[in-house]
């Protein structure tokens, strides 16, 4: 896995990579209700949750060199309790990019379901930020980060 260690948070990359995030999410919904072809709403749907899971990690101090799913999640699994189902869906995902290796790269025609299910990942990572294990992980790697001296405890 290819990762560079952690370091501070980097709160001015989160913001933008959340918003970034959500604005892709939402221009991936606006073009679904619009009746766009499945393959645009996927790509698009596709680098909204590609920004998500980077913004997780810019909120604590990690950015995987790779940004294929797998090491994505390999980041994120180590910051965050993230369900086993949603973990291994946005592996898959790499199944239709094709990603692994530059010698060997495809791209698959992503179909409606596939479409549908990036968008569904996309809504349960955008609640994770709501999540209180978000919360309490960022506030203790946080305070892991900067602890109190004692004089102020």
């Amino acid at each position: 896995m290819y990762r560079q260690k952690r370091g501070e948070p980097d709160y001015e990359a989160f913001d933008k990579d959340f918003s970034d995030a959500v604005g892709y999410h939402r221009c991936a919904e606006r073009f679904l209700a619009q009746g766009e072809r499945v393959s645009l709403v996927f790509n698009v749907a596709s680098c909204a949750l590609e920004r998500y899971l980077v913004a997780i990690c810019d909120a604590f101090g990690v950015m995987p060199l790779n940004h294929n799913y797998n090491c994505l999640m390999d980041e994120v699994e180590q910051l965050l309790p993230v369900p086993p189902r949603l973990c291994a869906d946005i592996r898959a995902l790499d199944g239709i990019f094709g990603i692994c290796s530059l010698d060997d790269y495809h791209h698959g025609v992503p179909e409606e379901p596939d479409m549908r299910q990036v968008l569904a990942l996309c809504s349960e990572v955008e609640a994770m930020f709501d999540n209180s294990a978000f919360t309490a992980a960022r506030a203790a790697c946080t305070s892991a980060e900067n602890p109190v001296p004692d004089s102020h405890v």
